[in-house]
């Protein structure tokens, strides 16, 4: 009995590292893995280094990222820390194109 009394403490601290370290990191490395995954041409991301573009072209490991107008990056998918997509109401992504374009979008005439 006084030998599992010993073990307690040891088994405590071993779980109560399990649940604040690596279950959630774990958990980070496989949502980074799907969001790599699924990205698709003409998502906007944002890279580790925090540059903001818009993926042009797609390879198993490797993406082609715009950066400017006409200045196109590559880069390896691992590189990718976000997607920025629009979201409405319902939490579905929006479309660009089904969005009404604003006055302001127009040309001056």
């Amino acid at each position: 009995m006084e030998a599992a009394a010993q073990i307690l403490p040891i088994v405590a601290i071993a779980a109560i590292f399990w649940l604040l370290i690596i279950r959630p990191a774990s958990r980070q490395r496989k949502e980074a893995a799907q969001l790599q995954s699924a990205l698709a041409v003409g998502d906007d991301v944002m890279l580790t280094s925090g540059i903001f573009g818009t993926i042009v072209d797609s390879t198993d490991d490797e993406l082609q990222v715009e950066v400017a107008p006409g200045v196109v990056i590559r880069v390896v998918r691992g590189a990718v820390a976000s997607v920025r997509r629009e979201l409405d109401a319902d939490g579905t992504p929006v479309d660009p194109a089904d969005t009404p374009a604003s006055p302001d979008d127009e040309e001056d005439r």
